[in-house]
């Protein structure tokens, strides 16, 4: 019995902590505008294991592509030390507080892979870092688009980044040695704005369909929370049909070639929109390809798919880490602050560069080009178009 009482005093205190963070949404955050930011600062922190080195071919890139800005102070790149898995597990926490308040002070960050720790490894059980940073700075829409022409594949993910069976993955309880629990949260307010921010894209870009993502005939709370505001919603956007899809078959789905070229815009709740957009990545070339951008009012940060890969550094091998992923993390960076030119220039020399020409290519060890090389190939390229 008193684990049980144990467990529900826990229970308890997390659903207080959940309304609290529901009265901050209801606040509503005014939207940036960069246009206003003298100069807009882009934060770069490396992560951890693959991450700085293909973060730091990313910045050469953007350096090379926004000298005139930072010439003339309309930009500034700052780095941004610490936000590593010795120091947070030092410091037994997902984002060390001095680091923090340095990502606080910039508009946009360009952030490499985070390890997060999982039962049995050497780490201490800290929340992801990932996690730990789109509730901090209300990052509540994870966009990612995958674009294959040739077959016909054009899609875009709007994953919900803050609720989700990911809101409170550190936190749930051992009631005893045979009883774990974990939760899931859905808020209306998280549903709302993430299924809005999907059909406002779909209205501002001609697209038809919205696709919802649930699985909410089993997980009829949360997730049937979630697929009432879609329907909802969607009353108020004429010309775009909403149809939802149960998660399992949807894996299914996307590899039905009759299927998959009639999805357009899909919306997620956080643990399907994982899974999802990295299966929907390998259609393009795998993880190491897509970039990732994490909006919300304030803030917005901007990530390669994947992982830190601590084997290739083990391995010697980060120098030939594939950066092709920072890369269109940071094309969609460029997009986001106005810089629309310079974006659309990286995405067409990232198409040139692995897909067409390929002069030179990553391999991921020494059969292949590094990463700094490939930065190299990718300016110049730029420079051509």
């Amino acid at each position: 019995m008193q684990k049980i009482e144990e467990a529900k005093s826990k229970f308890g205190t997390l659903l207080e902590q959940q309304l609290a963070r529901i009265e901050k949404m209801k606040q509503n955050a005014t939207p940036i505008n960069y246009a206003d930011c003298k100069p807009i600062i882009i934060g770069i922190t490396g992560g951890d294991g693959i991450g700085p080195a293909i973060t730091k071919a990313s910045k050469d890139v953007l350096e090379y592509l926004l000298a005139d800005a930072i010439a003339v102070g309309k930009i500034e790149l700052r780095n941004i030390e610490g936000l590593t898995i010795e120091r947070r597990a030092a410091e037994k926490v997902a984002i060390p507080p001095a680091v923090l308040d340095e990502l606080k002070k910039c508009h946009v960050i360009l952030k490499g892979p985070t390890t997060t720790p999982q039962a049995g490894d050497e780490w201490p059980n800290i929340e992801s870092a990932n996690v730990a940073m789109r509730k901090e700075l209300d990052l509540f829409a994870n966009v990612r688009p995958v674009r294959v022409p040739e077959k016909g594949l054009d899609w875009t993910f709007f994953r919900e980044n803050t609720e989700g069976a990911y809101a409170l993955g550190s936190q749930g309880i051992h009631v005893n040695d045979d009883l774990a629990i974990d939760f899931t949260v859905a808020t209306t307010q998280g549903c709302e704005r993430i299924i809005r921010a999907a059909f406002e894209y779909a209205k501002a870009n001609g697209k038809k369909r919205v696709t919802a993502v649930t699985k909410s005939n089993v997980v009829k709370t949360t997730d049937g929370k979630f697929s009432m505001i879609a329907k909802e919603i969607s009353k108020n956007y004429t010309g775009i049909i909403l149809d939802e899809w149960y998660i399992d078959i949807m894996t299914a789905k996307l590899i039905d070639e009759k299927r998959r070229t009639q999805f357009e815009v899909m919306v997620l709740p956080n643990l399907y929109g994982d899974i999802l957009t990295d299966e929907a990545a390998e259609f393009q070339g795998g993880v190491g390809t897509a970039g990732s951008a994490n909006i919300g009012a304030r803030y917005a940060m901007f990530e390669a798919i994947h992982g830190s890969a601590p084997r290739m550094v083990k391995e010697g091998r980060d120098i030939y880490a594939d950066p092709a992923s920072m890369l269109r993390a940071s094309a969609m960076l460029l997009s986001h602050i106005g810089y629309v030119k310079e974006s659309e220039k990286l995405t067409n020399a990232l198409d040139i560069c692995t897909v067409s020409e390929k002069k030179i290519v990553i391999t991921g060890r020494d059969t292949g080009c590094t990463c700094t090389e490939f930065a190299a190939y990718i300016m110049t390229t730029c420079k051509n178009i």
